[in-house]
């Protein structure tokens, strides 16, 4: 696999990929899912809720925090996580942007 020319693309175009990266795996949705329903930052054991391993949900942790979907602190040696609530309504931002990039056109094609 190559390597990817980052600088060939506006930021925009970069951050999408990001977001949809951090998107385009079920355990991260059922994670994101997860944090939403508790409505509350947690620290629970994801491994007993989604049954995976603790290396994979903390793997799939790290990519949702590098999106900037969400935070963690650190609590002595727990690490509570929750929605990032600013980045979150920018990222909801963004990606209605771009879908609604193709409803603004003419949809006469093909």
């Amino acid at each position: 696999m190559g390597v990817t020319r980052k600088d060939l693309f506006t930021e925009e175009q970069n951050r999408l990929a990001l977001l949809a990266k951090a998107l385009a795996h079920p355990a991260r949705v059922a994670i994101l899912q997860f944090i939403i329903r508790q409505n509350a930052c947690i620290n629970t054991n994801l491994v007993e809720e989604l049954g995976l391993a603790q290396a994979t949900i903390s793997q799939h942790l790290r990519e949702l925090k590098d999106a900037g979907l969400i935070q963690g602190t650190v609590e002595g040696i727990s690490v509570n996580y929750c929605i990032h609530t600013e980045n979150w309504n920018k990222v909801k931002d963004e990606l209605n942007s771009f879908f609604e990039s193709y409803s603004k056109l003419n949809t006469n094609c093909c």
